[in-house]
């Protein structure tokens, strides 16, 4: 399959507001050297590239061992707080199947070294336990076992948010790999497989709805029914299109639509919000919102009767941009320059790292 050069361009620019750069001194030494170099000497073309090279090292050089997956941290002086070292992060993981792919189309990676890393990433995967076919947001990547999602015991089963990230990656595996060679032919079998085993009907619990969690100990007992506007479209437009295991229209109209309800006339800055966000107060919300959705979706012409997801994207942007600018909580980094408001893992002011 033949990638279109801007998609790829967009997909690594998102990873790179998403992956942690903290690398570590020995293995980045020259790479810091060119991030370093003065931008107004680099043309945009050659700064895009630095960029992408630069996001791709967290899911190539950095991934857990074990699994070849991503971490869900990396603390390049190994002293892990939490003694989490050997997470892995499930949505995170599918964005490096994607990164993966990207890095070979640009010639980053070498392409059967690249297709290596993806068999013993599809052959964990097949290890895993899963949950009616889902993934858990964590899995130990040394013992390929489920680990509980932070301090939420009842968070020890499916996910099926963060199995959408990862389901993405294994349809772009599958379509880059299945007309290769003998090996890419059964490597993309196996991502094949993975996805059409995901059941995402179960996951409705006979309702009009996606809920976000069960567990085999505490089933639908989190009873957290998937409402839009957030980072899960990905999950509503998955589980419609699953070839096995589809949901139902009315899942989509009335659980993440509300029944109709998730539009809205109001405004942020002048610039019309379209969809109502699930954040407190009327300024939209996180633009991860507008990329995790969007990895394996492309937006443009992407309409139904609540909205234009391009529009609604580009102007969840444009309100990013001024509440930055406003900056109302007298941040110090945010500015004209600096926005782009995301969830990230990095170093706070003192030193630490969360």
């Amino acid at each position: 399959m033949n990638l279109n050069k801007h998609l790829i361009y967009l997909l690594f620019l998102v990873f790179a507001f998403t992956a942690c750069n903290d690398f570590s001194k020995n293995k980045s030494e020259d790479s810091t050297k060119e991030l370093t170099q003065d931008s107004n000497k680099l043309s945009e073309e050659a700064l895009l590239d630095t960029v992408q090279k630069q996001a791709l090292k967290y899911f190539w050089d950095f991934a857990e061992p074990n699994s070849g997956m991503a971490r869900e941290r990396y603390h390049p002086n190994g002293d892990y707080a939490k003694n989490d070292p050997d997470i892995v992060t499930t949505g995170g993981s599918g964005f490096g199947l994607m990164a993966i792919i990207a890095g070979i189309e640009r010639g980053f990676i070498p392409r059967d070294e690249a297709v290596q890393r993806l068999d013993k990433i599809a052959t964990f995967l097949e290890e895993t336990p899963k949950y009616h076919g889902a993934f858990p947001h964590w899995i130990n990547g040394r013992t390929a076992g489920t680990q509980e999602f932070g301090s939420d015991s009842k968070d020890n089963g499916g996910d099926i948010v963060e199995t959408s990230f990862l389901a993405q990656g294994f349809i772009v595996v599958r379509q880059y790999l299945q007309d290769g060679n003998e090996e890419e032919k059964a490597v993309a079998a196996k991502f094949d497989k993975l996805w059409q085993n995901i059941d995402w009907d179960w996951y409705t619990n006979n309702k009009n709805g996606i809920f976000w969690h069960w567990s085999p100990d505490y089933e639908f007992e989190k009873n957290f029914m998937i409402e839009g506007y957030n980072e899960c479209l990905i999950t509503y437009i998955m589980a419609a299109s699953s070839p096995r295991h589809a949901i139902k229209p009315e899942v989509y109209h009335q659980g993440w639509a509300r029944g109709g309800n998730i539009t809205t006339d109001k405004k942020a800055y002048g610039i019309p919000l379209i969809l109502k966000y699930n954040t407190v107060g009327d300024k939209a919300g996180p633009l991860f919102w507008a990329h995790y959705s969007y990895l394996g979706l492309n937006p443009k012409g992407l309409s139904d009767r609540y909205a234009n997801y391009w529009d609604l994207n580009v102007n969840h942007s444009k309100i990013n941009y001024e509440y930055a600018q406003e900056n109302p909580n007298n941040s110090k980094t945010y500015s004209e320059n600096s926005w782009g408001l995301t969830a990230s893992y990095t170093k706070n002011e003192d030193g630490s790292v969360g």
